[in-house]
């Protein structure tokens, strides 16, 4: 095998390992429901999501398309006879970030933290009306 042959292959493999650079968005979509303590789905709330990449507008149950981010997503929601539910989503790194590490010498892993591209937020976010609730990636990705 030439050696352009195995740079070629090497190149191949680094752009092809995972890297959310190459194959991620910017965007992740996310389910947003609204309970009251009794666990009965309360329709109608008004959300506000927030990061520091930007924040959305919803109304629950639905689904949101918010920027990825290394920051947390917090989320809070109003509805009148309810107190105010909040919510933390903790961002978690996904396995792309650790392939650009190990493969691409970081360049790419400074890429996706900047973008946001290399982290994730739980897919759902089960808002509980008049409580503060956190939400870890970590615990949906052991759960599967």
């Amino acid at each position: 095998m030439s050696s352009f042959q195995t740079l070629t292959g090497t190149v191949a493999v680094v752009l092809l390992s995972g890297c959310a650079t190459v194959t991620g968005s910017e965007m992740q979509q996310v389910t947003l429901t609204t309970k009251a303590e009794n666990s009965q789905a309360i329709d109608g709330a008004r959300c506000k999501l927030q990061n520091d990449k930007g924040a959305w507008e919803a109304t629950s149950p639905g689904f949101v398309n918010i920027r990825r981010s290394a920051e947390d997503l917090t989320v809070e929601c109003k509805k009148a006879g309810y107190s105010d539910g909040l919510l933390k989503a903790v961002s978690r790194a996904g396995g792309g970030m650790y392939a650009n590490v190990i493969l691409g010498g970081g360049i790419g892993a400074i890429i996706d933290h900047s973008k946001g591209t290399g982290y994730n937020y739980p897919d759902m976010l089960p808002v509980e009306m008049g409580k503060s609730t956190l939400v870890d990636r970590r615990n949906q990705d052991t759960a599967k």
